[in-house]
């Protein structure tokens, strides 16, 4: 067995009701002013308002930052950032999907008093270094796993994403509490579901960290996955499954933290960066393609993870792996999102230079079953266009 390491978030919460479990964690007499990270919509929905009423009844001051975009620029980093570091915050709750929580790690480590790195000096593997705030997360979508991840995704220039990976961005507490995610419209629940399953996927078959505790997790994840995406699909108001998927999320948030993904996530950033569609929707979208792509290499990992899916699969490894890339293209067709580049007004001759900037991915083309190549990007992206 090759030599390993796995971290991650030292608390976990998870159940539904359990965001009342936040009264006792800020209660605790160590916290004084707490900033609350979230974006226009949740304020729009009032869904931050049980947030305010268990922040009050712990007698905490508070102030609000809602101004997270998605696939958030790192001005709005920045200003997040400074805001906090004004306020003087001792404690930042991030709220939201994957760009609210991305934010809030980072302005835990800009914001605090003896920090002097710039976001500048953060992008990349293990430059964020400490001392950083309290930091708490709770996600209201089941799909990026950010809770439970030592990431964070900012926009860069006008197109590109740039990561900063480092374990002090893992959370003190996350809380998982699906009541947030009951009112999710239809194609987000889509999009961040395969967004977890794609992290699962990835993780499993993640050519240089893969270990037993990160197969496990996505296993495990994306049994959960599975069984749920299309019963909340159903029925958004099924709190059961709402919870599944997002407990089924943050375990492949946990796997992919430690075996990173690969080509999927490199050749879906272009598409958010250039066209702005959301991240798990850009996965969704080339998720067939290089699942096809990766077979000659993956082909015993994907038959394992479909005997899994479905012990009453049979065959050898092509014919299972088979089986495992038509599953999850049925999920996609299945999900209502659309599946052409042509249909979403990304033009022809954008693809080659999408297919360059995914090259510049090296952080997550390294960790793929297969080596992927220039032309194979565009070959990828070509397959999708029509």
């Amino acid at each position: 067995m090759n030599r390993f390491q796995f971290q991650t978030v030292p608390n976990i919460i998870a159940g539904l009701g359990t965001i009342q479990e936040l009264f006792k964690i800020l209660k605790n007499g160590r916290y004084q002013r707490l900033l609350l990270v979230t974006d226009p919509g949740m304020l729009k929905q009032q869904l931050h308002l049980p947030l305010l009423d268990i922040i009050e009844s712990a007698g905490l001051d508070y102030v609000i930052y809602a101004d997270v975009q998605a696939d958030p620029p790192d001005t709005v980093v920045l200003e997040a950032a400074a805001f906090a570091k004004q306020e003087n915050i001792d404690v930042v709750l991030g709220f939201g999907g994957g760009s609210s929580m991305d934010v809030a790690k980072l302005i835990a480590i800009l914001a605090h008093p003896e920090q002097h790195q710039t976001l500048s000096d953060l992008y990349g593997v293990d430059n964020a270094t400490g001392p950083r705030l309290a930091l708490i997360l709770v996600p209201t979508t089941a799909g990026t796993g950010s809770e439970v991840t030592p990431i964070s995704i900012v926009t860069t220039g006008e197109t590109t994403k740039t990561g900063i990976v480092a374990p002090i961005l893992f959370a003190d507490i996350a809380i998982l509490d699906a009541t947030f995610t009951q009112n999710l419209p239809a194609q987000i629940t889509a999009a961040t579901g395969i967004d977890a399953m794609v992290h699962a996927i990835e993780a499993y078959t993640s050519k240089h960290k893969k270990n037993p505790y990160s197969d496990m997790l996505a296993k495990q994840a994306l049994r959960l996955l599975n069984a749920n995406l299309q019963r909340v699909l159903q029925n958004g108001h099924d709190l059961d499954a709402r919870q599944n998927m997002l407990v089924g999320s943050m375990l492949a948030g946990q796997a992919f933290a430690n075996a990173p993904v690969a080509a999927v996530h490199a050749l879906a950033y272009p598409l958010g960066g250039h066209f702005h569609l959301s991240h798990g929707h850009s996965n969704a979208l080339v998720l067939t393609e290089v699942l096809k792509f990766n077979a000659p290499a993956a082909k015993q990992l994907y038959a394992e993870l479909m005997t899994w899916l479905d012990p009453r699969s049979k065959g050898c490894h092509d014919g299972l792996t088979d089986l495992f890339i038509d599953h999850f293209n049925n999920h996609l067709m299945q999900s209502g999102l659309t599946l052409k580049l042509n249909q979403l007004n990304v033009p022809e001759h954008m693809l080659q230079a999408m297919a360059k900037d995914a090259m510049q991915q090296s952080r997550l083309l390294q960790n793929n079953p297969r080596e992927l190549k220039l032309e194979d990007a565009y070959q990828i992206y070509q397959a999708i266009y029509a």
